[in-house]
């Protein structure tokens, strides 16, 4: 199967070269949607494709999968890209700038041309030939003493960089999800009901102190915005103190 055409700027080409596992696959689909990238390419996985095990690890990145391109060999892959970039550790012998994944994703952006951020095999990595391929390496920076990272992880560190520079086009979750602040009401009722508790057991002696003390749980439970489900927890949290203790 040929790539499609695009002489000009596109988006992000995701290359998993000889994955092993369908669930992988389906895991760098959705670690890929995640952040605004669809088009999947898999050289030569080991298990044929479609594989059955990807599509419910890819946790409804299903469009990914279903227009993700077979090849045989990665230059077939990446036959239509200008730009390749391998991801894999430092190698002694080979000679090729070296990337973050934040370096390589601005490259990708500013380099005219299509670009494809290569993975290789969950045991073995890129092979020499693959990494000769590319025209830099990317290299997370990890710890020194656990540089392991499966290749979902691999994936989404690199989409997560890419998707910085799409210019707005993924968001945060809207604030309109949280509810609302309670009403100062409910929030009156709550600290009365606190004093009403609290004065049988002078919790407000000495009394030279019952001012200062009662502004200070004022400032207490005002702070930090309750919404009204909060409040009502809390009532009843109250309510069930106040009770005589069950036998």
């Amino acid at each position: 199967m040929s790539p499609k055409s695009d002489p000009g700027f596109g988006q992000l080409i995701i290359v998993l070269v000889r994955p092993q596992l369908g669930e992988n696959i389906g895991k760098a689909a959705r670690a890929m949607l995640n952040f605004g990238l669809t088009e999947l390419r898999l050289v030569a996985p080991r298990d044929g494709w479609p594989n059955p095990s990807a599509g419910p690890a890819a946790a409804g990145a299903d469009d990914v999968l279903a227009q993700a391109a077979v090849f045989d060999t990665l230059a077939g892959a990446v036959s239509d890209c200008a730009n390749v970039f391998a991801t894999t550790v430092r190698r002694r012998d080979v000679i090729k700038p070296v990337l973050t994944p934040e370096q390589a994703a601005r490259e990708a952006r500013d380099l005219p041309g299509r670009s494809a951020f290569v993975f290789g095999a969950e045991r073995s990595g890129l092979d020499t030939e693959d990494v000769a391929l590319a025209r830099a390496i990317i290299t997370v920076p990890v710890n020194p003493d656990f540089t392991s990272l499966n290749l979902a992880q691999a994936v989404i560190l690199c989409a997560y960089e890419w998707s910085k520079l799409a210019g707005g086009a993924l968001v945060q979750p809207p604030a309109s999800d949280l509810l609302p602040a309670a009403a100062q009401d409910d929030l009156e009722g709550l600290i009365g009901h606190f004093e009403a508790l609290l004065e049988p057991r002078a919790y407000f002696f000495p009394h030279s102190r019952a001012v200062a003390t009662r502004l200070n749980l004022r400032n207490l439970l005002t702070k930090p915005g309750w919404n009204h489900l909060e409040v009502r927890t809390l009532r009843g949290v109250l309510s069930a103190l106040g009770r005589a203790p069950r036998d």
